[in-house]
């Protein structure tokens, strides 16, 4: 009897974790966090509007690659001011590379003229295991009805070489301008690359 119930709870917890996975067309995780101003944050908050959501570490050599040649602070400006919303997302554990607390994140958004939404703290990686984030960066796009419509890399050319952002493909700029346009996404789902998330 023990051993039948124990295998039973088993099969359930893989069967949520199953359907709980992020895919393609359907809704989103739904998530609650705080930011790193002390802010909750739900996803259901932006209802009607896209979001991004950014998995980052700025330890990370890919992560700096966008951010020292301003490539990421540059589409987050341009995406949020044409009405998106910028989550960025940090699931590094206490201890290790890329976690800080909430004064961290706001002295890492001034001092790199950083442009998200707001920055969401996740060091129990709740959120990121919700989403299956494995790298940083590792990028989501979410239309206005909660549908996720884009998972991958940030673009093209998994590198470390800033010389490389110029003539990449930017997925996620293109997942954005698709939504927008009310038309799919032509390139739904990549491979990302970087480091990978620093879980406990």
């Amino acid at each position: 009897m023990i051993r039948t119930t124990l295998a039973l709870a088993a099969f359930l917890a893989t069967t949520a974790i199953a359907i709980a996975a992020p895919e393609i067309g359907k809704p989103a995780p739904a998530f609650t966090a705080v930011d790193s101003n002390g802010k909750s944050h739900a996803l259901a908050d932006f209802k009607g509007k896209t979001v991004i959501l950014e998995w980052t570490n700025d330890g990370c050599p890919y992560v700096k690659k966008h951010y020292n040649a301003g490539n990421m602070q540059k589409i987050q400006k341009d995406l949020t001011a044409d009405g998106a919303v910028w989550l960025s997302v940090i699931s590094s554990a206490p201890g290790k590379q890329g976690h800080v607390d909430g004064k961290g994140a706001n002295d890492l958004t001034k001092s790199r003229n950083a442009a998200p939404t707001a920055v969401l703290l996740d060091p129990k990686g709740t959120i990121g295991r919700a989403y299956e984030a494995q790298t940083t960066p590792h990028m989501y796009v979410i239309d206005g009805k909660g549908v996720l419509r884009y998972m991958g890399a940030i673009d093209d050319k998994p590198s470390t070489d800033a010389a490389t952002i110029a003539g990449a493909r930017n997925y996620v700029r293109e997942a954005v301008a698709a939504v927008k346009a009310g038309k799919p996404v032509e390139v739904a789902a990549t491979d990302p690359y970087g480091c990978s998330v620093k879980y406990p």
